[in-house]
């Protein structure tokens, strides 16, 4: 739908029965994020809040809690736009097919931003960092954050915005050491698009000028994560998405959008860094203290009956779980294509997404479907590795998809169960140690540091996994045993202490576990074997949050040989808290209270949460 603003989009929710408002006064200060996550939690509608307590703006959430909401509010482009995608990544189709292409390239010409020669809305009015919702979502949040904010930035090189970067970095308002009204936060890494204008700039002894927008048509929201082929603008993909040129103009060097709600206009300086953080993150704990760039405020714009969108970020499955949903259908086939042999890839929204990969992949270096062995998968696996936000994967799990080309990888127990199946531990176990993970992942040994590991399977299934548990003889300290799912069993364990404990306890479950049945490949440490087995989900996120391949992995009779890790019985992960990992989002009691209060009759969430 071509909207050309937030209230547009807003007013044809509600007209379509996708939004509720909240009428009564509520606090930006985790009351209004605990009742977004109340209601994306019972398949709410999108949230409108009329009375923010002690702020003159309203906000809106949710407008992407779901992938059907998602669809209605693109319905009339998303046809069209996974065309022209396709076509960025296959030109020669156009060629083949021109008839079938003949409106795509009119669409990418229609969809070029526009300069505003006039007057720009979001001029209109000036205001404060402070007088912005000042939204905290969780308890020890280190101030009030952006959660959907679109940051833009220009090449020093090649300015304009044909050259741009529109991304989604989180950006803190308030809190730690930041000056009120004058210095914001900005949470992103030079090897990110708007890093690398950064570093441009640093090198010339200059500022980056840098606008922030809130608000807007949603296709702009969009475009600012897409995880595009290259050389495609987010601007021009915007414009394509929402049937409408991005609008834009200059004051004082900055970009302007004019279809923004909100614009925040500063200046990042060469080396000036303050302390950003903590954050409740997608991967279900906090982000903690660290310093990130820091933005000198220069001014704050918003059009007239300015509307602020926002999200809450936590443990999956959140609101950017169904966003990513429609991303993954609008891109599908654009990584595959982008990678030889790879038929599918899957980040798992479960596990926090970047922690773990499912890929599928071709095998054909082996022509005989009995010797068939993990090669060119191994290549593919690389290269996955290699590849933009696919690089922070820690957990890469690849199978061939000729062993069952009917699997895919978002069958996810499925996909597991395939793997175990066939997987040799003696072999099929590939670690990068000593490498780069997640900002946001403590599960390492520091910042950015942490190890990788790819599982490769391939060939005919080598066990039938275990589907009844059995005596495990287990030795002291380890208890609860429970079976998650086929083939893999989930253990409890006394609290992780240190490493030389670790090691120690592992040998001995080793020892007791020799002639444990091949069924059971899998055996998963934890705190709560309960919670662990409870469903796919919480298994998903435990083992792959909490663990660190290189020091958390260990086996049943392992061993090295020419440097290559493998075991002869069952892989062990641990999987459970450790000191140094980041702790656990919890929401305030008192706080959900005060939610409750909104489902009684007469109020405003009756009979929606």
């Amino acid at each position: 739908m071509g909207y050309k603003s937030t209230q547009e989009c807003v007013n044809d929710l509600e007209k379509n029965g996708h939004l509720v408002r909240i009428k009564e006064e509520v606090s930006s200060d985790l009351e209004m994020a605990a009742i977004h996550l109340r209601v994306f939690e019972n398949k709410g509608p999108a949230i409108f809040f009329e009375n923010i307590k002690d702020c003159k703006f309203k906000a809106v959430s949710n407008l992407y809690g779901s992938v059907d909401r998602s669809k209605f509010i693109f319905r009339d482009t998303i046809e069209k736009i996974k065309t022209l995608i396709d076509l960025k990544n296959n030109p020669l189709d156009a060629l083949k097919h021109p008839f079938k292409y003949a409106n795509v390239g009119l669409t990418a010409f229609s969809a070029l931003p526009k300069r505003s020669l006039f007057s720009n809305p979001v001029l209109q009015n000036q205001t404060t960092i402070s007088s912005l919702p000042q939204i905290k979502c969780w308890p020890n949040d280190g101030g009030a954050f952006v959660t959907l904010p679109l940051v833009y930035s220009e090449d020093i090189d090649k300015p304009g915005v044909m050259s741009s970067n529109l991304g989604m970095y989180r950006i803190q308002l308030s809190g730690n050491e930041y000056l009120k009204d004058k210095e914001i936060g900005l949470h992103y890494q030079l090897h990110r698009g708007i890093g690398v204008h950064q570093t441009k700039s640093n090198a010339k002894n200059k500022p980056l000028k840098v606008s922030i927008f809130v608000g807007g048509p949603p296709s702009l929201t969009l475009g600012a994560v897409m995880p595009l082929p290259e050389g495609m603008s987010e601007l021009v993909f915007a414009g394509a998405l929402g049937k409408r040129r991005i609008r834009y103009s200059y004051e004082d060097g900055f970009c302007i959008a004019s279809d923004a709600d909100f614009v925040i206009t500063g200046e990042v300086f060469p080396n000036e860094n303050k302390a950003e953080g903590p954050f409740g993150d997608h991967l279900g704990y906090y982000s903690l203290k660290h310093d990130f760039p820091m933005m000198r405020v220069h001014k704050v714009y918003h059009r007239n009956n300015a509307i602020w969108p926002f999200t809450v970020v936590g443990r999956p499955p959140q609101e950017d779980t169904s966003f990513g949903a429609l991303i993954h259908e609008i891109t599908g086939n654009a990584i595959p294509t982008e990678i030889p042999g790879l038929k599918d890839v899957h980040a798992v929204d479960a596990s926090g997404v970047h922690p773990l990969l499912l890929a599928i992949g071709s095998e054909r270096y082996t022509p005989y479907y009995k010797d068939r062995k993990p090669q060119e998968i191994l290549t593919i696996a690389n290269h996955i590795l290699g590849k933009g936000q696919l690089s922070l994967a820690k957990y890469l799990f690849i199978i061939a998809g000729e062993d069952n080309p009917k699997l895919t990888t978002h069958d996810v127990a499925d996909y597991f169960m395939h793997v175990l199946e066939r997987v040799d531990w003696t072999r099929d176990l590939h670690f990068h140690t000593r490498t780069s993970i997640d900002t946001l992942d403590y599960s390492g040994d520091g910042l950015n540091s942490g190890s990788k590991v790819v599982i490769a399977a391939a060939g005919e299934k080598k066990r039938t996994l275990g589907t009844n548990l059995f005596d495990l003889n287990l030795p002291a300290g380890f208890t609860n045993p429970k079976i998650v799912i086929p083939g893999v069993i989930a253990i409890q364990c006394d609290r992780y202490f240190d490493k030389k404990t670790t090691e120690r306890q592992m040998q001995l479950l080793s020892e007791k576990l020799t002639n444990i049945d091949s069924s059971f490949p899998l055996l998963i440490i934890c705190d709560d074997a309960d919670f662990v087995s409870a469903n796919l989900n919480n298994f998903l996120w435990t083992t792959f949050t909490r663990s660190n391949p290189s020091h958390d992995i260990f086996g049943v009779e392992s061993f090295v040989e020419n440097k290559h890790w493998g075991c002869n019985g069952a892989l062990i992960i641990d999987a459970r808290i450790k000191p140094h990992h980041a702790p656990p989002l919890i929401k305030d009691p008192k706080v959900e209270k005060r939610v409750d209060a909104l489902a009684t009759k007469g109020k405003s969430l009756y009979g929606i949460i």
